[in-house]
């Protein structure tokens, strides 16, 4: 196992990614299609921001990344469509952020481990729910999420509350995730957008399924 987190290791030097985490992303696009030319990206807890040299490629001149997180990013090596912002991504507005609602939300940020498997997986699980919150601040409907979160025993029920917010949400763990890591990904397809007070829901909006009853640096 050691030999394959030494191949993206040093996959990632050789071909100037700023960490291997980037082939997760890149796995997961190409098998979920997560991301489109054009798109307007939200890299929520960027650093060290190989996932925003990713989506930059992936979306092209025409798309836009904005990656967040508390601790600076390093400027150099990006192109002009990436803006980045030091801030805590719980207290950021739209209008910081340019503005307009994103196709896509990014997320690979995890709680700063204590050693505890468990009180670990509950911030992680924390971290995602946040998320989910302020979808309806950032995400346009029909948009995508891609989220990681450590397995546990809130991991169903985050997954069915993924279920209930999109058309479609499903566990994905990438090649390049040491096979010891609890780490998972939960990658979602077609926002469904803030939901409205009953009495104001039109018909065509109702769900299609029936309802069910501090972040560190990436994992490189």
């Amino acid at each position: 196992m050691r030999e394959v987190q030494d191949h993206f290791f040093r996959l990632a030097k050789d071909e100037g990614y700023r960490s291997r985490a980037a082939y997760k992303l890149m796995e997961i696009d190409e098998r979920k299609r997560v991301l489109r030319r054009g798109d307007r990206v939200l890299d929520a807890g960027a650093a060290p921001g190989s996932w925003a040299q990713v989506a930059a490629r992936k979306v092209g001149d025409r798309g836009t990344i904005w990656a967040v997180d508390l601790k600076s990013i390093e400027r150099s090596g990006y192109p002009s469509n990436v803006r980045l912002l030091q801030a805590d991504l719980g207290e950021v507005s739209l209008e910081e952020i340019g503005g307009e609602l994103f196709d896509v939300i990014l997320s690979d940020m995890a709680p700063n481990t204590t050693g505890d498997p468990s009180g670990d997986h509950f911030q992680s699980v924390r971290l995602c729910d946040m998320l989910l919150d302020r979808a309806a601040d950032w995400l346009r409907r029909g948009g995508n999420l891609v989220m990681k979160v450590f397995e546990g025993q809130e991991y169903p029920t985050l997954l069915k509350r993924c279920g209930r917010l999109f058309d479609e949400a499903k566990g994905y763990k990438p090649k390049a995730s040491r096979s010891e890591s609890v780490e998972m990904f939960i990658v979602c397809h077609g926002y469904r957008g803030p939901r409205p007070a009953p009495s104001e829901a039109p018909s065509d909006f109702l769900p299609k399924r029936k309802p069910s009853s501090g972040w560190k640096d990436r994992d490189d």
